[in-house]
Formats: C-alpha cells, sequence, structure tokens
C-alpha cells in the first residue's frame, strides 16, 4: 500500500509530506486548493508522463517520493534487476530541460520500465473512466479484463497472424499481367547485370588494398632499400647486423674470462638473431614486390564496374549478391506465381479455418463471462441504490479480427418498464459514475494491486446515491487501501483518514498545504462542505451526526 507520499515544487505545493492509512482515506478542499496536484504527483512516481509545467515558478526541479509497504515480491524487480524489499521507495525527479531521473530502491530506471512497476501498484480511476463506458469500442476490453482469457487472445492473435501473413503474402503474387511482365524485366536485367560482372565475396576490400599497395610502390620500394641498407650495411658503413655481429663476438670472447658477460653476451645474441631474421624479412618483402600501370589500370577498371553496382544493389560485394539472390528467388515466385498462389490460397483456407475455431472458442468463453459480469454488476448496483436498472452485454459477429469476431455493446435500463438500450443512449451522469465504480469494483477482485484511487468519480451523484457510493467505498476499502477525492460530505463522513488540501498566500506567492485531520478538524471541513463558507451551528450539528453513524 501507499505509506507516505513526499512533494517537493510541483505547482503550488512547495513541500509537502503525506501519510496515508490502510481502509478509507479522503482529500477534500476548495475548488482549486490543489487536490488534483496530489493525484498528478502520485502519477508521476507510476510512470505516467509528467510536464515541465508541473514545477512550481521560480524553481528548476520537482520531485516526488513515495514509500509503499507490504509490497509482493513481483516478477518485475528481477526482470529489471531491482533490489526487492517488501518497502520499496520510488522515486522521480522531473527537471525544467525535460530530463526525468527515475529510482526505485536506489537503482535507476526508465519512466517506461517505473510505468510497468506503476500499473501494479496503483489504479488510479478519474471522472474520464465514466466517459470511457460510453464508447462503444472500450466495452469489448472490459468484458475481457473481466474475462481473464489472456490466453484464449494469445491462441488466436497467433492463428490470426497466420492468416494475415499468407493474405499479404497472395495479394503480393497477385498483381495484374502487364505488372507482372514490367517486374520480371526489371528483375532479369538487374539479375544479368549481377551475374555478367562475376564477383566475388570480399573482392572489394581485396582490390582496394591491392591498389592502395600499387599506388604507393614506389615509396614502398624506396623504404624497403633503406631499411635492409640499415640492417646489412653498404659500401660506405656496415649495418646494425654486421656490428651486432661484431659485438655478440666479442662478448663471447670476454665471458669465456669470465662469467659475469656471459648475461650480456645472451642478451647481445638474441637482438643479433631477431635483427638479422628482420633483415630478412624486409629484404624478401623487397624482392616479392612487383608492380606494373598494367595491373593497377586493371583494378582500377575492376572496382569501377564494382562502385557502379554498389549504387544500385548495395554497399558491399556481399550486399549485392545477396540482392542477387533475392531478385532470383523472386523472378521465380512470380514466374511461377499462379502455382505459388494456389498453394497460398489452400494455405489460407486452412489457416483461416483454424483463426475461426480459436475466435468461437473466445466468444463462448466471453459468453458464459458476460452472464457472470452482468449478474455481478447487477448485484454491486443494487447496493448502489439502482435496484431496478437492467444490465446487458449484447453480442454481435464481426469479420475475423485480432481480438477475434465479437463486438460487444453494453445495454442497459434505468427504470422499470423501459427496454434495453445502448448506455451511451440512456445513461445520466450519476448512473454512470455507479456504473462505473460497480465495475471497477468487480474487476478490482481479478487482480493483486492493493492500492486504488478515486479522483472526483462521485460527480453528478448526489443524496441518498452518495451514501450509497460511500458506503461502497467504504465496503472496498476493507481489503484495499482506498484514496478518494471528493466534495461529498457523504463519502468524507465515512473515511478512515481525512487529509484537507488547503491554499494560501505568502509573500505573493500560493501555497497549498495538506493536513491530517482530527476530529473537530472533520467536524469543521464537513460543515464547510455542507453549509459553504458560512459555517453555523446547525452545520456544525449536521457534521458531527454524520460522523457519528
Amino acid at each position: 500500500m501507499l505509506s507516505l507520499l513526499h512533494i517537493e515544487n510541483i505547482a503550488v505545493i512547495e513541500c509537502a509530506d503525506i501519510s496515508f492509512d490502510r481502509g478509507f482515506n479522503v482529500l477534500t478542499g476548495e475548488t482549486g486548493a490543489g487536490k488534483s496536484i496530489v493525484i498528478d504527483a502520485i502519477s508521476a512516481i507510476l510512470g505516467e508522463r509528467a510536464y515541465r509545467d508541473m514545477i512550481r515558478t521560480g524553481t528548476t526541479m520537482a520531485s516526488v517520493r513515495a514509500v509503499f509497504t507490504d509490497v509482493p515480491e513481483l516478477p518485475w524487480f528481477q526482470e529489471n534487476g531491482v533490489a526487492y524489499d517488501s518497502e520499496i521507495v520510488v522515486q522521480r525527479q522531473i527537471h525544467l530541460d525535460g530530463k526525468n531521473v527515475c529510482r526505485v530502491n536506489g537503482s535507476l530506471v526508465t519512466v517506461s520500465i517505473l510505468r510497468k512497476l506503476g500499473i501494479q501498484l496503483i489504479n488510479i480511476h478519474g471522472q474520464h473512466d465514466s466517459a470511457s463506458l460510453l464508447d462503444e469500442e472500450n466495452h469489448l476490453g472490459f468484458l475481457d479484463a473481466f474475462a481473464d482469457d489472456a490466453q484464449l487472445i494469445a491462441d488466436h492473435q497467433e492463428r490470426f497472424s497466420a492468416v494475415m501473413a499468407l493474405r499479404r503474402d497472395i495479394q503480393r503474387m497477385s498483381m495484374d499481367e502487364s505488372e507482372k511482365l514490367r517486374r520480371m524485366e526489371t528483375l532479369r536485367y538487374q539479375i544479368e547485370e549481377i551475374s555478367k560482372a562475376s564477383l566475388e565475396a570480399g573482392e572489394d576490400d581485396e582490390l582496394e588494398e591491392r591498389r592502395k599497395l600499387l599506388q604507393n610502390a614506389e615509396k614502398l620500394s624506396n623504404g624497403m632499400d633503406t631499411a635492409v641498407e640499415c640492417l646489412y650495411g653498404g659500401d660506405e658503413s656496415d649495418g646494425a647486423a654486421s656490428l651486432l655481429a661484431q659485438a655478440e663476438r666479442e662478448l663471447a670472447r670476454l665471458s669465456r674470462y669470465t662469467d659475469s658477460f656471459a648475461h650480456l653476451h645472451e642478451r647481445v645474441a638474441d637482438l643479433m638473431y631477431q635483427v638479422q631474421d628482420v633483415a630478412e624479412d624486409v629484404r624478401s618483402a623487397r624482392d616479392d614486390l612487383s608492380y606494373s600501370a598494367d595491373e593497377l589500370e586493371q583494378i582500377e577498371s575492376r572496382l569501377d564496374v564494382i562502385h557502379r553496382l554498389r549504387r544500385k544493389y548495395g554497399a558491399t560485394c556481399e550486399d549485392i549478391l545477396g540482392y542477387l539472390e533475392k531478385a532470383q528467388k523472386e523472378l521465380d515466385e512470380i514466374e511461377f506465381a499462379d502455382d505459388h498462389v494456389e498453394r497460398l490460397k489452400a494455405k489460407l483456407q486452412k489457416a483461416e479455418k483454424e483463426a475461426w475455431k480459436t475466435a468461437y472458442a473466445l466468444r463462448d468463453h466471453r459468453k458464459g463471462k458476460a452472464q457472470l459480469l452482468s449478474d455481478r454488476i447487477l448485484t454491486e448496483l443494487a447496493q448502489l441504490d439502482m435496484p431496478r436498472v437492467q444490465f446487458s452485454c449484447v453480442f454481435e459477429e464481426t469479420e475475423l479480427t485480432a481480438s477475434g469476431a465479437d463486438s460487444v455493446v453494453f445495454y442497459m435500463s434505468a427504470n422499470a418498464g423501459e427496454a434495453l438500450k445502448s448506455m451511451s443512449k440512456v445513461a445520466s451522469g450519476g448512473e454512470l459514475a455507479r456504473i462505473m465504480l460497480a465495475m471497477k469494483n468487480v474487476l478490482a477482485e481479478k487482480d493483486r494491486v492493493d492500492t486504488l484511487i478515486f479522483d472526483e468519480v462521485d460527480t453528478g451523484v448526489s443524496g441518498r446515491a452518495a451514501q450509497k457510493v460511500a458506503e461502497k467505498l467504504r465496503s472496498v476499502a476493507t481489503h484495499k487501501q482506498v484514496l478518494c477525492v471528493t466534495h461529498l460530505p457523504q463519502l468524507a463522513a465515512l473515511a478512515n483518514t481525512h487529509l484537507l488540501i488547503a491554499k494560501s498566500e505568502r509573500d505573493g506567492r500560493t501555497y497549498t498545504t495538506v493536513t491530517p485531520l482530527d476530529i473537530e478538524g472533520r467536524k469543521r471541513e464537513l460543515a464547510r462542505i455542507i453549509g459553504g463558507a458560512n459555517i453555523t451551528e446547525t452545520t456544525l450539528k449536521s457534521a458531527e451526526e454524520m460522523l457519528s453513524i
């Protein structure tokens, strides 16, 4: 669960430490006080997008640190090389230059990797979730999340991918005759041009190395002549080999008189043999050096051919030969395209049959779970003061897609005697909020996320319905940690922990503070929510009654 949140320099929050407890935590405050900033800060440490505009004016960096306790040993830790502890610290710094620095237990992680951890720690549900219920494109996803059919979907997607690959191959090979003739003519020209050159792998590198040698042959020859003379000697001087031989003989003679010269003799003897070997190698290289202007001209001509092919078919001889192989394969496919297409069509028919089989299995599973989802949602809605609502998942068969062959739309009737219609046509704002809460509660039973955050999901709810929503959230909080941003006194009154978000001005700057409320503080805050800024004995009495329930 989320135990502690430390915020620095995010919008109007200069510095705040917020402690959360198990159970039902609520955050209240005047509109604009900064409640959404707290949610934005939590989103940041979950790896969601963070903007430079979040950074408090006059500072260059914002930071958020969160402490989570009783965290299970998720596979994420081993997969990302982060030391596991049941208490983890997540930190994120947001800089004006756009740089983000994220750490988990001190280990640096990327924002995308942090996001993979974040979705396993907290689920945030906001007002936009209710709006997403109106988009019928999302309904199948809601059902699948409840149906727990990931393996069935994966099996179907594997079959569907095979179908799509075969369809692409057939489309690629099913060209009209004029296009086919043009392509064959192009391929034959390219194959002939490359084949005529009789290239060998690595030939271009060898030729360029030989050209470099020939272009510098005279310098090489003169240099080797000088080296040989220095080593062997010439008409006017002894070479290094000759001088070392003389030194070796003298040291050998001296070592016969005293052992102290024996080691020096060995060292000079080694040098003499090495110099003699080098001298022989240099002389051999000089004797082997042969070149002519004709050879250089032939190499230049051959490289010109290769360079022309390079510009068309690849950067190296290996690339050009690889292109030749592909061109020959494509030509064969086109020449025998009709036969290939017929074979591919037979494979496609079989693949489509397999894909439809997995699509039907997925549909059967979904329909079974759809009835269970409807029953569970109706039970939840009855507890949320919507006992007469009807809810159903309506299926329609579609063409084969990666998600199966189903379209699912949620239908409902909020009033007795009314026919079921698409939810987008009949649900009011308050009803949507309760339906989403019911659905989130049902789906929450399927995951291991310990903390749920509800950001003003009670919008459009009031009176008895608000009381039911409050009771439902408190019920959820018996097995999950619940954080709720609210304007409703019914919700705030049932909280285990009540945090007040307040805004003030000091020295021309705006500051937001987060304060845990004791019983008297809760009473005054509830009175403010009930009656506005003018707190009276009546509103205080009402607040006290609500807290005593």
